[in-house]
């Protein structure tokens, strides 16, 4: 099978495709021949040889990525829930080595959901990590409920599309922040509120948020405990929530935690279910072809991407 390798850190180019073998699905594990992944900021950092990359290069040959979306093909002993044919999606083995760049990827049956079948591949993929970290953020840990206001912030991004969607399907009043042009697309995505972050400090906006989703570090996690009102929560999805912010947050009756994003099967078909339902849709901004692999690495560097980028793989 044909597979994207990393033999070496560093630029886009260093992804190159190759010939490999063909992954046998192990105890718990199904075939999955596929047909479109996603690609995330985490997914470029590591080709650069950071974040999880360290870890990767000790099970060789490093394959890039997690979210996937196609068919299973072949199934390993005991798995109960998957069948030869069926349309799976799902963020496999993160944080971990998921070998998502690739023709055919082994995935544990627990880390997948049933893709609807109104939803195509492409969207399918996109809906995987980014809105995994959103629905996990908001649901288990910032425990949403209806009428909280939430501020999100680079609200028009790959996880905060997902989340300004997810919060309004639990009704909560949804205050986002992007660029002055990217106002008008979280309105269709269901903001409330919209704040241009190049003039306005947003903590200066919002004083009275109950959940404040932070993508952007820990200078943007410790301005934002300002947005929030006593008894709230912030969680970062960068690492923001450092022990000095987490110290300062004390002091101010505010929760402040780190969070990473894990695959989960269970989570992915609640995601599915809204899918299906037309509560949550991907917004894919660019699509590229499995051979411009390095274009998209590329076009999610710019940092300016309106929700996801995915690469289609198969037909």
């Amino acid at each position: 099978m044909k597979a994207f390798v990393l033999n070496e850190p560093g630029p886009a180019e260093n992804l190159q495709l190759q010939e490999i073998e063909k992954p046998t699905p192990k105890k718990g594990e199904v075939l999955v021949k596929v047909r479109a992944v996603s690609v995330n900021p985490v997914d470029t950092k590591v080709r650069a040889g950071k974040g999880l990359y360290n870890q990767m290069k000790e099970t060789p040959p490093v394959i890039v990525g997690w979210d996937i979306s196609g068919d299973v093909v072949a199934v390993g002993e005991g798995v109960e829930y998957f069948k030869e044919g069926d349309e799976v999606f799902g963020m496999v083995n993160f944080p971990g080595h998921g070998k998502a760049y690739a023709e055919y990827v082994a995935a544990p049956e627990n880390h997948l959901a049933h893709k609807p079948a109104n939803v195509p591949h492409h969207e399918a993929a996109a809906a995987t990590l980014a809105a995994l970290t959103a629905w996990q953020v908001l649901v288990h840990q910032a425990d949403i409920q209806p009428g909280q206001r939430v501020l999100i912030h680079a609200a028009a991004g790959g996880v905060g599309h997902y989340a300004v969607q997810i919060a309004k399907y639990f009704k909560a009043i949804v205050i986002g922040t992007a660029s002055e042009e990217n106002h008008e697309f979280l309105r269709t995505m269901g903001a409330d509120e919209q704040i241009d972050y190049h003039k306005y400090n947003p903590a200066d906006v919002v004083m009275d948020a109950d959940i404040v989703l932070d993508s952007l570090g820990e200078e943007n996690t410790r301005k934002s405990l300002a947005a929030l009102k006593d008894g709230g929560k912030i969680i970062s999805i960068l690492g923001g929530a450092t022990e000095a912010v987490q110290e300062e947050a004390k002091k101010r009756n505010i929760k402040a935690k780190s969070y990473l994003v894990h695959s989960s099967g269970e989570d992915q078909a609640k995601l599915a279910d809204l899918l299906r339902d037309g509560k949550l849709r991907s917004h894919v901004s660019h699509a590229y072809d499995f051979e411009d692999m390095a274009k998209a690495h590329q076009q999610v560097e710019t940092r300016k991407t309106n929700g996801k980028v995915v690469v289609t793989v198969g037909s």
